[in-house]
């Protein structure tokens, strides 16, 4: 197998929300270092013992030294054209479909240059709802069903392994928008059906904000086909209103 993969593995980014202990996240950077992963990311307002970090990193500690943090997944997910939530818990919010960890290195080769983030939550509850809700898709790690827990280095392990193991080269593809181009083509299409009274409730526009904006990142859509992906609600609000108004010239 060509091995080299290192312009794919580059855009990985292994973002940890909220680790408690400071020995994790060394444990992750040699994780993440053992297999050509070296992008970082920590969301948390912690302030970790860096000498518990560099005892369990070893020759990995570069990766904590050049991290980035923010405390907010939302903002530390913005530039990102693929994000993806590590979790094994289901559940209402928490997304219907997920992939394996080989499942989604074969997304990630279909996919155009741009920042991919696998999230990993804290070490007693993993990742909440909310975090979740902000990624645009789940991988699921399979285990045993009589002890299915893994803790968060062998969890962020396996996952960077599959990675290396099944990215490819790059192949000359298309740029694909951001998590923040997404958020903003999701709000206009909702903008549009609100507009024509097409939610019954909150929860009903909630549930559709997330499904649309987890379908077209997970499509790897380029910028030309959101702008087309837009126009149609647009159009189907500007026919529904000018229906609208027909109908009341009409009365």
């Amino acid at each position: 197998m060509d091995m080299d993969n290192s312009s794919n593995l580059d855009r990985i980014e292994i973002i940890l929300c909220d680790t408690q202990d400071g020995a994790n996240i060394g444990s992750v950077c040699r994780a993440m270092k053992t297999m050509g992963l070296t992008h970082l990311t920590l969301v948390t307002d912690r302030i970790y013992d860096e000498d518990r970090v560099r005892t369990l990193a070893l020759h990995a500690y570069d990766l904590y030294e050049n991290r980035k943090e923010f405390t907010d997944i939302r903002e530390a997910l913005s530039d990102s054209i693929l994000s993806v939530a590590a979790t094994r818990r289901v559940g209402k919010g928490r997304k219907t479909s997920r992939v394996n960890p080989q499942e989604l290195a074969n997304h990630i080769n279909t996919l155009g240059p741009g920042k991919v983030s696998v999230v990993f939550g804290c070490e007693s509850n993993g990742l909440s709802d909310d975090q979740v809700k902000a990624c645009s898709m789940v991988v699921t790690i399979p285990t045993s069903d009589k002890f299915p827990s893994l803790n968060l280095s062998q969890a962020v392990q396996i996952i960077s392994y599959s990675l290396y193991q099944n990215l490819r080269a790059y192949s000359g593809q298309s740029n694909v928008v951001t998590t923040e181009r997404v958020d903003k083509a999701t709000d206009s299409c909702i903008s549009d059906l609100t507009a024509i009274g097409y939610f019954k409730n909150e929860d009903e526009k909630d549930f559709t904000k997330e499904f649309l904006t987890s379908i077209i990142a997970r499509a790897g859509l380029t910028e030309g086909e959101v702008q087309r992906f837009e126009k149609i609600f647009t159009k189907t609000n500007r026919i529904a209103l000018h229906k609208q108004h027909n109908k009341e010239i009409g009365e």
